[in-house]
């Protein structure tokens, strides 16, 4: 296989509408740390000034302590920073560096009634495992879609859209 032929494999491997975006190599500790709490989200979905800025604020993550010892920091950064975004979609940083505020979340998402996010079974649109049932693995495609329990036909207009 051609070097041009892997890297277009490994291009399509970070879009979020294109198959799996996780590495391979997730740390044992960004599950246990990080997935605790959230999504495990994929590295790929923000640039590496966005995850930069994320590890070094753990101890106010969102309204949050998400203090980890220095080598489970240094550890998990460096990670992050290899499998950070890099494609056209995440190359801006998006407000307070939260995904769920980036442009192409926005447009993906544009169709989704706001009652959806606040919606019991969702709670807010960073659950991502509410509606993509893939996402625990870093699946994000249309095709593994799913209505939230309790949701009225009005909230599911404009669904994959």
């Amino acid at each position: 296989m051609t070097t041009l032929a892997l890297a277009v494999i490994s291009l399509n491997s970070v879009h979020a509408d294109s198959g799996p975006m996780m590495p391979r190599n997730v740390p044992q500790a960004y599950t246990q740390e990080c997935a605790a709490c959230h999504t495990a989200y994929p590295p790929g979905m923000l640039p590496a000034r966005s995850w930069q800025r994320i590890m070094s604020g753990l101890d106010q993550h969102y309204g949050t302590d998400a203090s980890l010892d220095v080598a489970t920091v240094t550890q998990l950064g460096q990670w992050l920073q290899t499998h950070a975004g890099t494609y056209k979609r995440v190359n801006e940083e998006p407000p307070q560096n939260r995904i769920t505020r980036s442009a192409w979340f926005e447009r993906k998402h544009r169709s989704i009634e706001p009652a959806v996010w606040k919606h019991a079974s969702v709670k807010s649109a960073a659950n991502c495992a509410a509606c993509h049932t893939g996402a625990n693995q870093g699946q994000f495609d249309d095709d593994n879609l799913r209505f939230p329990p309790g949701l009225d036909a009005r909230q599911r207009r404009g669904w994959n859209d």
